[in-house]
């Protein structure tokens, strides 16, 4: 865990700051800063319910300039959410864009806290974008695959490693570089859950959907579910617009009444002929 790093002779304020949201972090919220550099922060925000985000895990970065808090830092998403541009700074009141709006007292809690009601809302600005809420779904459904495997350019051996997909498939363009390996790096323990729900949902790695395979043995299940309740009413009779054929039933038999009518109506034409 990264409860226990120390960063000495680094910014005191953001240790301190990291100490008490590592303690205490808000609703929906994780962050910590890179091992290697105090002014780098990684945050985790989950989409919030009753919001076209719910169950989204958005990944995104922080990069305070060495005069924090009295100047803001540069804010980017890098998860693709629907509502931001990935991997863009973004132009909020407690960004770098604003230095002079940005209040000393605010913390990175502050910060994030913001950065998630902008993102519930509708408001645009420079680096926000519009998209359907379904849209917005989709995405939010696809984030924990995106995160781990960089948007499909990690692929899984059957020994458990995690490599680049380029080096199974030669040749072959997937994902986005690097990203599901930064991702590993940041949050290992997420990482391993994620990888837990791709295994658990039947995610195909490379595109982020369930295989082709899976999904029409998916649908043959519900077909065969559904279809006594569509040919059998609560009584236990055919349902409208069953076909019930009895076993070994005949033509002539089920089209008797068509039969008959053919043989009247050829009885009695004959028996004008004859008159």
């Amino acid at each position: 865990m990264r409860g226990s790093l120390t960063y000495s002779g680094c910014s005191p304020q953001l240790q301190r700051e990291y100490k008490a949201i590592a303690a205490n972090p808000p609703p929906y919220i994780s962050a910590h800063p890179s091992e290697s550099n105090i002014l780098e922060w990684h945050y985790l925000l989950e989409g919030p319910p009753a919001t076209p985000y719910e169950g989204g895990q958005y990944w995104g970065t922080l990069i305070f300039p060495s005069e924090y808090p009295f100047k803001p830092p540069a804010i980017r998403m890098i998860t693709p959410s629907g509502r931001f541009q990935t991997s863009t700074r973004l132009c909020l009141s407690i960004s770098d864009f604003h230095p002079k709006s940005f209040n000393p007292a605010w913390e990175v809690s502050t910060i994030l806290i913001g950065l998630l009601s902008f993102m519930t809302s509708e408001e645009m600005t420079t680096g926000s974008i519009s998209a359907s809420e379904r849209e917005r779904k989709v995405l939010a459904q696809n984030s924990r695959w995106w995160n781990s495997t960089g948007g499909g350019s990690a692929v899984r051996r059957p020994d458990g490693t995690i490599v680049h997909a380029g080096t199974v498939m030669p040749g072959r363009k997937v994902g986005l570089g690097d990203a599901g390996k930064r991702f590993r790096s940041e949050w290992p323990e997420v990482d391993i859950e994620n990888w837990k729900w791709i295994d658990s949902n039947k995610i195909d790695v490379l595109t982020g959907g369930i295989p082709v395979a899976a999904e029409a043995e998916e649908q043959a299940v519900v077909r065969r579910r559904a279809a006594p309740a569509a040919g059998i009413l609560a009584s236990g009779g055919p349902g409208p617009g069953a076909a019930v054929v009895a076993r070994g039933e005949g033509w002539l038999r089920r089209h008797r009444l068509m039969v008959g009518l053919m043989v009247v109506v050829g009885y009695v034409l004959l028996a004008r002929a004859f008159e």
